[in-house]
């Protein structure tokens, strides 16, 4: 019994453990930290695949057609294939960019009464979104794109916009970063003089990145 005082205050003035239960006390807070300054890094590096990929896209249209110095380039509906499949590639497995998200290329073009106007509109991706900015065939006044930065096509030539919505996929939880929906525009003039009547089909037939199905293959 005359241990027992002895024994508590000891007990009382012991240090060794301090550290080890400071650091018990903080490891929650410093784990949560960490998760979350690692989930906000994945978010910007999303953010900036999926707009090189816009920009890839929008590129990559504004130059393919066939090779010929005697007449405009034509376009195929292989070539627009060719790009999708390209823009799934550049995505990684990671983003798994097709079955997760939208690609939108529409053609801005001058119509015969010197109107803008959406020419042709290709699209490959699962999720189910329309264009921001219009659909084949819509008139645009003053140009595509939001406002204050429309971009305009020249009459005889083209302007490629691309538009690319992707539901952005959490590295650990959408407790983070709640599941959100990441947009990318692009555009480009096209490089060459093109043929503008029409896409052409290649023999045998290719399929048609129409914007009424959805499919990420």
């Amino acid at each position: 019994m005359k241990r027992i005082p002895h024994l508590l205050r000891s007990i009382l003035h012991a240090r060794s453990g301090l550290a080890a239960l400071e650091f018990a006390l903080i490891l929650p807070f410093l784990t949560i930290t960490g998760l979350y300054g690692t989930e906000m890094a994945w978010y910007m590096l999303v953010n900036m695949r999926v707009s090189q990929v816009a920009m890839q896209v929008a590129d990559n249209a504004s130059r393919i057609g066939d090779t010929s110095t005697l007449t405009s380039r034509k376009i195929y509906e292989s070539d627009i294939n060719d790009i999708m499949i390209g823009a799934k590639l550049d995505g990684g497995s990671q983003l798994n960019l097709l079955n997760n998200g939208r690609i939108i290329v529409s053609s801005l073009e001058v119509d015969a009464s010197n109107n803008q106007y959406i020419h042709w509109q290709r699209c490959k991706g699962l999720k189910n979104v329309a264009s921001s900015y219009g659909i084949a065939g819509d008139i645009k006044v003053g140009g595509m794109g939001p406002t204050g930065h429309k971009i305009t096509a020249l009459t005889g030539d083209a302007a490629i916009f691309v538009e690319l919505v992707y539901d952005y996929q959490p590295l650990f939880s959408s407790r983070f970063i709640s599941n959100t929906t990441i947009t990318a525009l692009a555009s480009f003039n096209v490089r060459d003089s093109r043929d503008l009547t029409q896409i052409y089909q290649t023999n045998p037939v290719s399929t048609v990145s129409s914007c009424s199905t959805f499919s990420a293959t």
